[in-house]
């Protein structure tokens, strides 16, 4: 037997695995690193953070990924090039983690991969009836494995969309097995440059879990504050929105996208929701002039009304109080103090953080991948019934160090 597929079936029969999880979003903040220790599969899962960091990328490596970065022309050869680069950054990262950390390589015994996402493709917004669904995330899972000498997972999102699905969002399926609780409706709501929300039902049935992307969460509020703020590159504290006022007439026009009006479930990214999304709103209510701080207001409260509308679509088809939901936030979103202040009013819900269930609102992502790979490696089946965006598949290519 090669030495790799013994060490990975010995990897499956261990109690507690530790796996590294790595996220890094549309926001292109940086990536997030989580060691997670991880017993159990399936319902069964546990998972408990050893360590956790976030890795700012530095403006050289945000500039090279904006230039494929949800662009339908790019230069074919940059691509391929970022392809390798991203997946050596990733590596040198996570090296650089595991030495300030003083945990050796060999003591860790799998690396779930997101990638960098650069395009995301549903069929609904490429509209050619001959190409199915399509996402693309780059960070070679190889070159990872290689230069770490860990077993790496990636390219998770494939799969998803070959057995049918958009490839968004995936936190459904470690929602699901971490989060759900019996006699508790809960809405896992994730704020990162897109909102997602996974509803877990209080009966825990799999065929009854539903999940959709809502939408702009921070992408738009974080383009316009470096557009007009090149210095920042968020609105820290809400501090310039929360000088503004919400102008109603640019408020509807950017509602009236015709991606709001799709029904869920749906998914979407930096291809509908950027720089020329918000300018032509703006031309279209010869509102060009308006102060950064009434334009910042204005993306805040598309937000927050999107996301509200979105999840009281799942409260009000379930028939049952707002009231007794409980609602768990992560990603970024969750340090805009007047986002989540016009949610709770939008929302008669019970609002909490990620934390509360004890994994870092920051780390969720990245832990959600790992379970991910868990999942691959020594999980069973669990069966979500029908639907199309969430197929009951397992995720992940998987990649030897040599």
């Amino acid at each position: 037997m090669n030495k790799n597929i013994s060490a990975l079936h010995e990897i499956a029969q261990k109690r507690t695995r530790k796996i590294i999880g790595l996220m890094s979003g549309t926001s292109l903040d940086g990536l997030d690193i989580a060691l997670c220790a991880i017993s159990g599969s399936g319902e069964n899962t546990v998972v408990k953070i050893l360590e956790f960091e976030t890795i700012n990328y530095t403006e050289e490596i945000k500039t090279e990924i904006r230039k494929v970065f949800a662009q339908k022309t790019i230069d074919f050869q940059h691509l391929a090039l970022l392809n390798e680069w991203i997946g050596i950054l990733h590596s040198e990262m996570i090296n650089d983690c595991l030495a300030k950390w003083n945990i050796p390589a060999n003591e860790v015994d799998l690396i779930a991969s997101h990638g960098q996402t650069v395009l995301h493709a549903p069929k609904f917004l490429h509209q050619q009836e001959k190409f199915p669904n399509a996402t693309l995330q780059i960070g070679d899972g190889d070159h990872i494995a290689v230069k770490t000498g860990i077993i790496t997972l990636s390219d998770f999102r494939q799969k998803h969309v070959a057995a049918g699905g958009e490839g968004a969002p995936l936190a459904v399926y470690g929602d699901y097995l971490l989060f759900s609780k019996k006699g508790e409706n809960r809405i896992m709501l994730n704020m990162g440059g897109i909102a997602n929300y996974t509803y877990l039902p209080a009966s825990q049935k799999a065929s009854d879990v539903f999940v959709t992307d809502t939408g702009t969460a921070n992408t738009l509020i974080d383009i316009y504050t470096k557009h007009y703020f090149p210095e920042k590159s968020y609105d820290k504290d809400a501090a310039i929105a929360r000088n503004g006022t919400v102008n109603q007439t640019l408020l509807a026009a950017l509602k009236n996208d015709e991606f709001f009006r799709k029904s869920f479930p749906k998914s979407i990214g930096q291809e509908v929701f950027n720089f020329e999304f918000v300018q032509n709103a703006l031309s279209k209510t010869g509102l060009e002039t308006i102060s950064a701080s009434d334009l910042l207001a204005t993306l805040t409260r598309l937000s927050a009304e999107t996301i509200a509308e979105a999840i009281l679509f799942t409260i009000n088809a379930t028939n049952t109080k707002p009231e007794v939901f409980h609602i768990y936030m992560s990603g970024g979103g969750t340090n805009n103090p007047l986002l989540v202040k016009w949610l709770k009013e939008l929302l008669p819900c019970q609002f909490h953080l990620s934390d509360d269930l004890g994994i870092l609102s920051d780390a969720k992502e990245a832990v959600l991948f790992a379970v991910l790979a868990n999942e691959t490696v020594a999980g069973g089946n669990y069966n979500f019934g029908n639907s199309k965006a969430i197929p009951s598949v397992t995720m992940g290519k998987i990649s030897f160090p040599d």
